[in-house]
């Protein structure tokens, strides 16, 4: 129910101040003086001072200081005395930085998620902000698309989990009296992470079954959650874009699924309906986007421009206009706003909170959970005693904090070769070895010296950030030339050979993987990286990350992930002769590293896979149980994972699908008897009607530490 104050205000809001509420401007509009005057992009977008004076939200400042002299400025303009809502990209950490989501999902931790996300809020809170546009809830299957580094992998199941616990994290349980919270906005609505080829921006085409069954389940989780806004994406769904897209918006999102927050297009993408050829100029965008649902055009002026015209002219229902006011206002509300208009932006508190000991503590334990060992082969863990060269662009480079960082700071992340030192002292020897994208003779010289007296040779390899996040697709997604070349160098002296990779995608890991010693994929692991890093290196910890994306073996398997389908004529074995069977000619079918999979320093056995019955019912679930010993020398994490195949449906059902996980923690030796309790509702699906439903019959259950290396038994479902 709608408060009498926001009635009232609406009944006194002029239609062109109902437009201006529903724009998005970014803080280049505002001076950061005292005065909070309007400056230069005014003239390049458009819009006029008195727009500008009663936009309703702001996009992309921080600092409590600079928030709260813009406030202070807005409502001294605003006629109704309105407040501002700021809002920006806080998606892995505002100041502290946590590693990016891609690595978040490789900890299948949801509570440090959630506690990351916890930590993200208060520290943009105290600096004034009311909305991260965060969690990114895309599943991703082609890492040649720079923005699966936002993503936390390719399975719905997972996705979904992290989606729940992030907006859990930022959003806590009441916005109103905790001001050290903010409020969540999931995002890219719908199916961003298709996008054709791996190119951002570009076309998404796929059936409604195949967006009911991967690619929405993230989204409604955070939403089920409590998310309170939702991020219209840039591309097309069923050949409409999102943002002008009626059936998704207007009557997915809030009709079917009873959304009834905010929701906000993307940066530009009502104007962009002009060039997709949806629209034909902005006013016609315009029309489209309010029709559609969409509340809050961010950084583009249709609304302001079109809207008072097109309800003059009865094209567009005033109501329309009007239901997107109430539910930017009711966030407003929902904040505090309207009575403590600068909620908790507090630059005292700000500078105690930021980035203090206890959050870079947080940020230590999941970049240590986050990264995956890909291969070890008894190089690590390394020893104090030992003499190390760390070599390469990353061994003293604070550009560990991945896109989406802009709060962070390079200069105070924790360095690899600095942490190394740190635990081993003059054992370490520092050299960069070459840049990202080139060697020189120099360089080449100086590493060449380092490892002379070297035991071992760890090399920091990877991408610069600038290489991942949006706008930043690549066809060829081996390391730069030069670091291959690095490698081929280090490996002429003889000696073991390990490497870390900073990176924010799956990588093809041909000429690293196949010509080293050990692998350690650290991803952008945050401002705490070096650290976490150093710690896992030494064996002060132990690696229990595991991957949540495919590492293919080579570009052309692209898009390859765990949940496939069968084909009519499948590849019966990798080392077959057939011809005429699904396959490539040159490579492997299967990726070069499976869903689900990490290495850690101790070993586990899986035996004794049981089923409490070889029948299961809607009433009665199944105890499915799986004995994993740790028979290494080191106590170690596991993650058992189980998955499901259907093995006749309806419609063709993957090969495997994950439906749960545990996580033990066992000494050497130890056994644990791990159990799942799974259920008919674990089986169901969107069938070719759309109706979500399980169908009675055969059914395989595979229990293991990947999505490839399982141990499996067999059940029937009867109905």
């Amino acid at each position: 129910m709608t408060s009498q104050r926001i009635m009232n205000l609406l009944k006194e809001m002029t239609l062109e101040e109902k437009a201006a509420q529903l724009m998005q401007l970014v803080a280049a509009f505002y001076d950061d003086g005292d005065e909070g005057q309007i400056t230069g992009p005014m003239e390049a977008m458009g819009i006029s001072e008195a727009e500008v004076n009663r936009a309703g939200s702001v996009l992309g400042v921080s600092e409590a200081e600079k928030i709260i002299k813009i406030q202070q400025a807005h409502l001294a303009k605003d006629r109704l005395g309105i407040p501002l809502l700021f809002m920006a990209d806080i998606v892995h950490g505002f100041k502290t930085i946590f590693p990016i989501p891609l690595a978040m999902g490789c900890s299948w931790d949801t509570e440090l998620a959630e506690s990351s996300a916890a930590v993200a809020a208060k520290e943009a809170a105290v600096s004034g902000l009311h909305v991260t546009f965060a969690p990114m809830a895309d599943l991703v299957r082609d890492p040649r698309w720079g923005r699966v580094m936002e993503s936390t992998g390719e399975d719905p199941y997972l996705n979904a989990l992290f989606a729940r616990a992030m907006v859990r994290g930022f959003q806590g349980s009441d916005l109103t009296r905790d001001t050290s919270h903010v409020a969540a906005c999931v995002k890219h609505f719908a199916a961003y992470g298709l996008a054709e080829g791996g190119r951002d921006y570009n076309t998404v085409d796929l059936s409604e079954r195949s967006l009911r069954e991967y690619y929405l389940p993230a989204y409604k989780a955070a939403l089920d959650e409590g998310c309170e806004m939702v991020m219209t994406s840039f591309n097309t769904v069923d050949s409409i874009p999102a943002s002008g897209n009626r059936k998704l918006m207007r009557d997915l999102l809030r009709g079917e699924w009873g959304f009834d927050g905010v929701l906000i297009s993307d940066w530009a993408a009502i104007r962009e309906m002009i060039a997709h050829g949806a629209a034909e100029d902005d006013r016609e965008a315009a029309l489209k986007a309010i029709t559609a649902g969409v509340d809050i055009e961010m950084m583009t002026p249709t609304y302001v421009h079109h809207l008072p015209q097109l309800v003059a002219e009865g094209l567009v229902d005033e109501a329309l206009v009007d239901e997107a006011v109430i539910r930017i206002l009711e966030l407003k509300e929902k904040l505090g706003l309207f009575d403590n208009p600068l909620r908790g932006a507090d630059p005292e508190a700000e500078r105690e909170v930021i980035y203090c000991d206890a959050h870079r503590q947080v940020a230590q334990e999941l970049a240590t959970k986050s990264c995956v060992l890909l291969k070890n082969e008894g190089v690590l863990p390394l020893h104090r005693e030992q003499k190390v060269a760390v070599v390469g662009p990353f061994a003293q480079n604070g550009d560990i904090l991945g896109s989406w960082s802009w709060a962070g700071s390079r200069e105070t992340a924790l360095q690899l070769g600095a942490s190394m030192v740190k635990l081993a002292g003059d054992n370490v020897v520092l050299a960069e070895g070459n840049g990202i994208m080139s060697m020189s003779k120099e360089q080449l010289q100086q590493a060449d010296a380092a490892v002379q007296e070297a035991d071992v040779i760890v090399l920091a390899l990877g991408e610069a950030s600038e290489m991942s996040g949006e706008a930043s697709s690549r066809s060829n997604i081996q390391l730069p030339g030069a670091q291959l070349q690095l490698i081929q160098a280090m490996k002429r002296h003889g000696k073991p050979l390990a490497v870390v990779l900073f990176n924010g995608r799956p990588l093809d890991l041909h000429g690293v993987i196949d010509q080293v010693d050990a692998v350690l994929e650290a991803w952008f692991p945050g401002s705490e990286g070096g650290a976490a890093i150093a710690d896992l290196l030494y064996g002060v910890a132990n690696p229990s990350g595991k991957l949540t994306m495919s590492f293919p073996y080579a570009v052309g398997q692209i898009p390859v992930y765990y949940n496939h389908y069968n084909t009519g004529r499948p590849k019966p074995a990798e080392d077959t002769e057939e011809k005429y069977v699904s396959q490539y000619l040159d490579i492997p079918n299967a990726p070069l590293l499976p869903f689900g999979y990490g290495l850690s320093y101790t070993t586990f056995d899986y035996s004794a896979l049981e089923l409490s019955s070889e029948v299961m019912t809607p009433e009665q679930s199944l105890k499915v149980t799986v004995e994993v010993r740790n028979t290494g020398e080191l106590r170690g994490v596991e993650t058992v994972q189980l998955y499901v195949r259907d093995i006749a449906g309806e419609v063709v059902r993957p090969m495997k699908e994950l439906k749960d996980f545990h996580k033990v923690d066992l000494a050497p030796g130890e056994t644990a008897k791990v159990v799942f309790e799974l259920g008919e509702d674990k089986l169901r699906y969107y069938h070719s009607d759309l109706s979500f439903a399980s169908d009675a019959g055969s059914f395989e259950v595979f229990v293991g530490p990947n999505s490839r290396d399982t141990l499996q038994a067999r059940f029937r479902l009867i109905k």
